[in-house]
């Protein structure tokens, strides 16, 4: 275990965030807001921490897996640790758990929030909150890989650990120049967004904070109203870039590259399938509930991508919605984005090559001499990524099932307990009943928030970097 480089790694992160946190730093400083000093105090204290880190830097940069997942997991859990301490100190949070909590789900770009109503919070409050789904979409060590080569060319590890899905590959040979393109794609569509919502009418700050939120797939708004409030142009240009943002950003590179096979792959086709199979359904569903239609169609598009891509953003209270409505949201929850996209969920590759397992096991219990192997996109897939997603499933049930049962002990319902844990290991944002689009994670215990903040970690992280922390074979030297 090369714990020097470990700790090398962490102090860059630390040194980064403390580079992220001057932008709300300045903010607060234009606006002259009251919150300047808790910001100027968290750069210090990120500055501080980093250097200290970063000081004398390791003889040996070799990386291996296990290092990689250390530093992965460990990394985010300091980001959320500093990054917290603006809502704390400035006693925007009543509680250190209760900022904890909110900075995680703004880096995990969960979108669940503490706030029982955000527009009385500082703008450079909004800005932070905001600005950390943008970091943490594509992934704060992918950002950091695009700029900083630290491990002399074996940092895939790092990728892998970090990245959404069940298999990750380069795009190119090497994996800085591979991370320098996914942000390139990342920063491009994040300014055509923003662009449009000021075509439809929205101030730059307002749109700068909605790029942020949409892009991350997280959800964070700046109006208790989410979206609702705002002109149907401004819904479909959100529900258009949620559906953009939901796909891998490989096929953008290979669209790019006019490899349209390749790019309109078997789970993209899925993914599309999903969504307007999901949206047609519940518009004919709701249609009772709207003035006509056009207006049942908008809203449940607008929902049906925002809960698929795990965004969370709100244009109506769909916890008022019919049974089959609600269900088939629930449902979405758990099928989630596409890999290599910034949203969250099981993903659809996995859904994919589950059922396709299925399918197998079936057509053996009929001929059980016949050698058939899954195939995704006219390719077997590796005995390796099946294994994957399979020990992926039975940690991501064992998670939910002790999640679910640990919060219970709060006393709350049925509904509130189970798409609570739904709405953060798939890092989703809002749930049904008392954590629905309208309502808020406030009534929490102490104890329950830190298990649904593990629950944000372990589900934007894939699981199994932040499980490794827990096993004692993680920290063994070799």
């Amino acid at each position: 275990m090369n714990y020097r480089m470990i700790k090398y790694t962490l102090g860059w992160i630390l040194l980064f965030e403390a580079l992220f946190l001057l932008l709300p730093t300045v903010c607060a400083l234009v606006l002259s807001e009251h919150v300047l000093a808790a910001f100027l105090w968290s750069v210090a204290a990120c500055l501080a921490a980093g250097l200290l880190l970063v000081l004398k830097k390791p003889t040996s940069t070799t990386l291996y897996s296990r290092e990689g997942f250390l530093i992965v997991s460990l990394s985010w859990i300091l980001l959320s640790l500093f990054g917290a301490m603006p809502l704390y100190i400035s006693g925007v949070t009543p509680s250190y758990v209760d900022a904890l909590f909110e900075i995680v789900s703004g880096f995990t770009t969960t979108g669940a929030s503490i706030f029982p109503s955000v527009e009385v919070l500082p703008r450079s409050i909004l800005f932070w909150r905001s600005f950390t789904h943008w970091v943490g979409g594509m992934g704060v060590l992918v950002f950091i890989l695009a700029f900083l080569p630290l491990s002399g060319g074996q940092n895939m590890h790092i990728m892998k650990a970090e990245s959404p899905g069940p298999s990750v590959s380069k795009l190119v040979p090497r994996v800085r120049t591979t991370a320098l393109i996914l942000y390139a794609l990342y920063f491009v569509l994040t300014l055509i967004e923003f662009i449009m919502l000021l075509c439809g009418g929205m101030t730059a700050f307002e749109a700068m904070l909605t790029s942020f939120s949409t892009a991350g797939t997280g959800g964070f708004g700046f109006l208790n109203s989410s979206i609702g409030s705002f002109s149907p142009y401004i819904q479909i240009v959100v529900t258009v870039f949620m559906v953009l943002f939901s796909l891998n950003f490989s096929s953008y590179y290979l669209a790019l590259r006019e490899k349209w096979k390749d790019a309109f792959n078997e789970e993209i086709r899925a993914f599309v399938l999903i969504v307007l199979f999901s949206g047609v359904i519940i518009a004919l569903n709701v249609r009772s509930l709207f003035s006509n239609l056009g207006d049942a169609f908008r809203h449940s598009f607008f929902t049906v991508s925002s809960i698929i891509s795990t965004t969370g953003f709100a244009t109506a209270d769909f916890d008022l919605w019919p049974s089959l409505s609600k269900g088939i949201l629930v449902t979405l929850m758990f099928i989630g984005a596409c890999a290599g996209s910034t949203g969250g969920g099981i993903k659809v590759s996995r859904i994919i090559i589950l059922c396709k397992g299925a399918l197998r096991e079936l057509k053996l219990a009929l001929h059980p001499k016949q050698i058939k192997k899954i195939s995704v996109d006219a390719r077997p897939v590796e005995h390796e990524v099946v294994r994957s997603v399979n020990s992926y499933m039975i940690c991501y049930l064992l998670i939910f099932v002790l999640s679910f049962l640990l919060i219970s002990i709060d006393g709350h319902d049925l509904v509130t307990c189970f798409t609570s844990v739904a709405a953060t290991l798939n890092n989703v944002g809002p749930g049904l009943s008392m954590v629905g689009p309208t309502q808020n994670f406030s009534f929490f215990s102490a104890p329950s928030k830190l298990i649904l903040i593990f629950d944000m970690l372990a589900g934007r992280l894939e699981l199994f970097p932040m499980l490794l922390l827990f096993s004692p074979g993680t920290f063994k030297k070799t």
